[in-house]
């Protein structure tokens, strides 16, 4: 009982900083995102939208994975006291990393102009897609050394890490914008992409000297003879979940980059299908998903607890949780849901001193239910050793969505893609919902 009181106090205590940091970091996101909309041209945020979701294609190719196989395999190591286990688990977590980010950084590089020109920068300077590039290692080890707090329930070393990178993001960017002031599309997005490179750097070198201090703090006791298949459990948890996200990722770009030119078939030219997109993704549904900040930084935290309860066989305790969780969670999306349909309009003339974000963000609050609740069963899954089924459903979804986009968006028009992302959110929360009540089945004669 004690044991269990201890652990409940410091997830207790590891949630408040999580929720709070997290919701301070969204404000100053936000902040940002708000300031760059009102700086830039639509046109230009939906450029940036783009090369964005390209962005994070290769980031999930060089790090997919590899901080949830960090805490799990640390989090195991924990369980049984195994200190010599949590040293070696995590270094090899970092090593593979950075194999895979070299490998990442490999098919950027050689695809460098393919991606400018998908990415509706013309044939142009490739100088971005090789900053995106650099930027990916750094990503992918920063990556693994957060499961490693997470997993040690340090998180606070991670949030300090954020804060310096969103702070350094913010502040480069600014500068950058005043030492490059053309306006042109290529110009700004070099602008905001090299400020992102920039705070990547400084939240590595951040993560690196803490990882390496708390190490030698916390787990100075080392067997050398200790030999646990590190490798073999750290692959058979990154492959399902690295092939199936690069599956996801790769649909996911792919239905992104069709949507301007869905929008054009449609009958807007270039500049409208591109301010379209951008109002949507890069203005309205950043509110609509602003307040999840305080589901995510629980959520985040369920993995490695979901993990210790499913290696005990500790079945009622998973059962508990999960209803409680699902319960709030859709409370909270209920009563946000409402204020943001009531309130949308005037949110989008506040804020953005546009009324057609209003009225998206009063279309999009519909969704918020299924879009928060989602994500509690997505981490709720993956603790029960259920990462690679989460991946697959996102798979499906995504076919389904970029097919529906491909075939109906030049027909219905901004309407069509309005629709596939009403249908991509209810597909996606029944199919997870679907999953998780499957598994409680499966430990039902033992709860």
């Amino acid at each position: 009982m004690v044991i269990y009181l201890k652990r409940f106090k410091v997830f207790f205590f590891n949630s408040i900083i999580m929720m709070i940091s997290s919701l301070i970091l969204q404000i100053i996101k936000l902040g940002f995102n708000i300031y760059v909309s009102n700086t830039i041209s639509t046109e230009a945020l939906g450029a940036f939208e783009l090369i964005m979701v390209t962005y994070l294609f290769g980031i999930t190719l060089a790090a997919s994975g590899i901080s949830i196989s960090c805490i799990r395999v640390v989090s195991e190591e924990l369980a049984v006291g195994n200190n010599s286990g949590v040293i070696k688990g995590s270094k090899k977590c970092i090593l593979i990393s950075l194999i895979l980010a070299l490998f990442a950084t490999f098919i950027f590089c050689t695809n460098s102009k393919f991606i400018v020109a998908k990415c509706f920068l013309g044939n142009g300077n490739t100088t971005i897609v090789y900053l995106i590039s650099l930027a990916l290692p750094l990503i992918s080890i920063s990556s693994a050394i957060t499961g490693y707090f997470i997993a040690v329930r340090r998180v606070y070393k991670t949030v300090i890490g954020q804060f310096f990178e969103q702070i350094s993001k913010i502040i480069a960017t600014v500068i950058l914008f005043k030492i490059f002031p053309d306006k042109s599309i290529e110009n700004i997005c070099f602008c905001l992409i090299l400020g992102d490179v920039i705070s990547e750097i400084v939240c590595f070198v951040y993560l690196n000297i803490v990882y390496y201090f708390d190490i030698k703090l916390h787990f100075s006791t080392f067997n050398p003879n200790c030999v646990q298949k590190y490798v073999f459990r750290i692959c058979r948890i990154l492959f399902p979940v690295s092939i199936t996200s690069c599956i996801k990722s790769g649909i996911h770009t792919v239905k992104h980059l069709i949507i301007p030119s869905s929008l054009e078939k449609s009958g807007k030219n270039s500049k409208e299908a591109l301010s379209e997109y951008g109002i949507i993704s890069g203005m309205a549904m950043p509110i609509i998903m602003f307040p999840s900040t305080f589901l995510t930084a629980v959520a985040g935290l369920l993995i490695p607890e979901f993990s210790r309860y499913y290696i005990k066989k500790d079945y009622s305790k998973i059962k508990f949780y999960t209803d409680k969780l699902l319960l709030g969670s859709f409370l909270f999306s209920l009563i946000l849901s409402i204020f943001f349909f009531i309130f949308g309009t005037k949110l989008g003339l506040i804020i953005y001193h546009n009324s057609k974000v209003g009225v998206y963000i009063k279309i999009f609050s519909l969704l918020i239910p299924f879009m928060y609740v989602d994500i509690i069963i997505d981490n709720i899954l993956k603790g029960l050793d259920a990462q690679a089924n989460v991946v697959i459903i996102n798979i499906i979804d995504l076919v389904v969505s970029t097919c529906f986009i491909f075939f109906f968006v030049p027909i219905l028009g901004i309407n069509g893609y309005i629709i596939s992302i009403f249908i991509s959110e209810v597909l996606n929360l029944s199919l997870s919902l679907k999953q998780l009540l499957k598994i409680e089945k499966k430990f039902g004669s033992e709860i």
